[in-house]
């Protein structure tokens, strides 16, 4: 079989190519600067060119626009909160206590409040990306088909009704998800063995290089400066240092996610061990024909996830693709990066496999592999930050959440930067503290034994036909932070 490996996406290889050469690096001194080319620093120039039209801003990107998470990940604009709930609302209830005037106090919710205030602000947002989009003429291949989370055992659909549960506690109305028995789920998209589902409405499909390319399209047409192949050096208090110079600037935002390890200076919520990248595959099939989708069904374009431990996310593309994704090789050892992508052989297998599981009389070849890197914290939870010393804005740890929360991101980042107290800048993950990743080798162990134990939990499940979520599965996600 022969395919592509790597460079970068599928996605990105459909996309029109970015300029040939970088614009050159602005002179004079910036009202924001933004290090980083995805979609936290694209939608952050984005709303500060809508609020301060003569601002100058400056995006500054290492390679090319996209080239990170934001234009390799599965293209869920989903209403996924991006980290544990229960981690934020116990962190919330002990600011409270401790400072009840500070940003996250002040608003007066307790730490569930807070929460479901914040996963009503992701709901907005997905409607906020794809008003953009139409107004803005961005054709991303959006499609609002919602995702769908489906059960092949009974323990999958205890982890279903457990899901369900965590969702009501924490803000989902029962317009916001339905319980789908097995014969309605594979209505929708016939997956074998399939004993039921939750369906998310809200969420969108969309070919997140297309969004990426289609933001910075309209930045430039703006008078936003996006200087390609810089990469950021030192980023202290008014200027960031590149490979092309120095950009002086009064207000800077990082947005670098998994690559925040790649800049140095005294950054606000990323000191130390906070963030690690972990990665995550994908394979996209080659275009299936009208009589395999005949037989799948999947016409209303859902995102598809599953309930396995070692969880897969996967859509149909806008041409007639499967694109599916999981956690196959997910780090490396003292946090190194993934380069252009190239995907280990085994994991394209393991994704292949998975695939075949889900749709077993499907004949498919794969054309495209590749990876990319998440920004992880310890507690798996996202954190805003803003020094107002420094001016320097901080957005990190989606841990794979990204497409919606990148906007959020943005939105608050720019509430902070102005010294204004909003809802935004009220909500759970504004300056939250998920404390510091192991030293290696131990980080890099625990994070493999991690993920063999989750391996390890779903094949028990499948060969003994267990009802619950098995103790090892359970002893994992304790271990990992991501037990809620």
């Amino acid at each position: 079989m022969s395919y592509l490996n790597g460079e970068a996406s599928h996605w990105l290889t459909q996309s029109p190519p970015a300029p040939d050469s970088p614009s050159p690096l602005p002179n004079e001194k910036q009202d924001l600067i933004i290090v980083g080319g995805g979609l936290t620093g694209l939608w952050s120039a984005y709303y500060a060119r809508q609020a301060h039209p003569d601002w100058a801003i400056t995006i500054i990107e290492a390679t090319h626009i996209g080239f990170g998470a934001s234009g390799r990940n599965g293209g869920w604009l989903s209403t996924l909160l991006p980290g544990n709930r229960v981690k934020y609302a116990e962190a919330v209830d002990r600011a409270r206590a401790t400072d009840p005037t500070g940003p996250v106090g002040s608003a007066g919710l307790d730490g569930i409040a807070s929460v479901r205030a914040f996963q009503s602000a992701l709901f907005d947002s997905i409607d906020d990306v794809l008003a953009v989009c139409e107004t803005e003429g961005i054709d991303a291949h959006q499609v609002r088909g919602g995702h769908i989370d489906i059960a092949q055992s009974e323990a999958g659909m205890s982890r279903l009704r457990d899901l369900q549960a965590g969702n009501e506690k924490f803000g989902y109305g029962p317009e916001d998800m339905q319980f789908l028995d097995g014969e309605a789920t594979r209505a929708r998209i016939d997956v074998a063995g399939a004993l039921g589902s939750l369906y998310f409405p809200a969420t969108a499909a969309i070919d997140p290089a297309l969004l990426t390319r289609g933001l910075a399209r309209f930045l430039r047409e703006q008078g936003v400066t996006i200087c390609e192949d810089t990469a950021a050096g030192h980023i202290g208090k008014g200027a960031v240092s590149t490979t092309r110079g120095q950009v002086s600037g009064n207000t800077i935002f990082v947005c670098l996610e998994g690559y925040s390890g790649t800049v140095t200076g005294d950054l606000p919520g990323l000191q130390g061990r906070q963030v690690i990248p972990v990665f995550s595959s994908m394979i996209a099939t080659e275009p299936l024909p009208a009589d395999v989708w005949e037989d799948i069904g999947w016409e209303g374009h859902e995102c598809l996830g599953d309930t396995a431990h070692t969880f897969i996310y996967a859509q149909r593309t806008a041409d007639d693709r499967i694109a599916i994704g999981g956690r196959g090789a997910p780090y490396a050892f003292g946090s190194g990066l993934p380069g252009d992508g190239e995907v280990p052989a085994e994991v394209v297998d393991l994704l292949a496999g998975r695939l075949s599981s889900l749709f077993p009389d499907l004949d498919f070849d794969i054309a495209h592999a590749w990876r990319g890197a998440l920004g992880v914290t310890r507690d798996w939870c996202a954190g805003i930050f803003f020094d107002p010393e420094q001016r320097i804005g901080v957005a990190r740890g989606y841990a794979g959440h990204g497409v919606t929360a990148t906007h959020l991101a943005a939105r608050t980042l720019l509430d902070r930067a102005s010294g204004q107290a909003t809802p935004l800048t009220a909500l759970p993950w504004n300056d939250h503290f998920s404390g510091q990743w192991e030293p290696e080798p131990v980080r890099w162990l625990g994070i493999r034994s991690m993920y063999r134990i989750f391996g390890i939990a779903d094949t028990w499940e499948r060969a003994t036909g267990a009802k619950r979520t098995s103790l090892l599965a359970r002893f994992g996600s304790h271990l990992a932070g991501l037990a809620e």
